[in-house]
């Protein structure tokens, strides 16, 4: 496959003997231990993910990752109250940097309840990773599941998952909030990067980050080899989303987006921007998050079912791209309004 991105991309149909999407199973395991019904997980962001956004995607059957962008108490503090709402067979999960105070922010996760760590850094085949990865395996063990990322080669995937981890955020520079391609002219397209490291020969998780739009692409991520998605966009604005509902002229309710690296959230989590990668703005308000859960759930049990596949395994074999003109994507949206 050439590097192609979701817009190049379309699944051809194949016979199906599917009657009803109830049929469909959409879920997939994290690990030996972790199942989610619905294999979405949202992305640490402190415009997406805090307690909210964790009890709602643990309630519709997926996984959210308590973003790192506070002090030590301030995010123990939020997987505690989650803990307590949700109980402590919940599967919980929290990212954390590599440097400075990783050590002691995994302690009060986990002290806290947390299940799961996300070691959250935008380029992640680093020596940093590596010396993070590993003591973190080496001092926990089999006692958390070690999330990890963000890798765009098969290369990078390879090296993380020698160093200890259990599932792999794949993509760089795809978020709809991220100008990294822009600034740094690195970056590959997040469906060809998934592709390359679904070639792997080590038994851990892809989880495909960035560069979804729509439920379309989320069945194609699948379809290249991704177990799971992660999703900042889809969910931002939501009534679960941090960040107050504000009224916008001539847009109407509105709640703040931003990437992580943009010059907007540096200041506000470390008092100074240095380089830049990202953006913030202002999206519509979407209203509770369940219902575009359903709709999701829906999509991808649909998704599924027009290759005639009833689970994520069939889909992987069933599955079948072929390539897609600028006139093809066109005609692929829903165009009656550009006549």
């Amino acid at each position: 496959m050439k590097m192609l991105s979701y817009d190049d991309v379309l699944l051809v149909p194949g016979y199906s003997d599917i009657e009803s999407r109830g049929e469909v199973d959409i879920s997939n395991v994290l690990d030996e231990d972790i199942i989610l019904n619905l294999p979405v997980i949202a992305s640490p962001m402190d415009t997406v993910s805090e307690k909210e956004m964790v009890v709602a995607m643990h309630k519709a059957g997926g996984l959210a990752i308590i973003h790192r962008y506070n002090s030590v108490r301030e995010q123990a503090s939020i997987a505690y109250s989650a803990v307590k709402e949700l109980g402590y067979d919940a599967v919980l999960a929290a990212a954390v940097g590599v440097n400075g105070d990783c050590s002691e922010r995994v302690d009060a996760l986990i002290d806290s309840g947390i299940t799961v760590i996300c070691l959250d850094v935008a380029h992640g085949h680093h020596s940093l990773m590596e010396k993070a990865l590993k003591s973190l395996c080496d001092k926990y063990g089999d006692l958390v599941h070690v999330m990890a990322g963000n890798v765009a080669t098969l290369e990078g995937f390879d090296s993380l998952a020698s160093w200890g981890a259990d599932s792999i955020r794949v993509g760089i520079g795809g978020g709809s909030i991220c100008s990294t391609r822009i600034q740094t002219g690195h970056g590959v397209p997040t469906l060809a990067s998934i592709v390359d490291c679904a070639k792997t020969k080590y038994d851990v998780s892809i989880i495909a980050d960035g560069g979804i739009k729509n439920s379309g692409d989320i069945i194609k991520a699948f379809a290249a080899g991704a177990d799971f998605v992660m999703i900042g966009s889809l969910l931002a604005g939501t009534t679960e989303a941090p960040g107050k509902i504000v009224d916008v002229p001539g847009v109407g309710k509105c709640k703040k987006y931003r990437g992580m690296a943009s010059r907007d959230a540096q200041l506000d989590w470390r008092g100074v921007s240095s380089a830049p990668e990202g953006i913030s703005t202002m999206i519509p308000y979407k209203g509770d998050v369940e219902n575009i859960l359903n709709d999701m759930r829906g999509n991808i049990a649909s998704g599924f079912s027009y290759s005639g596949a009833r689970n994520i395994h069939e889909f992987w074999t069933k599955s079948k791209f072929i390539e897609q003109t600028s006139a093809g994507y066109a005609e692929s949206s829903t165009h009656i309004l550009n006549r």
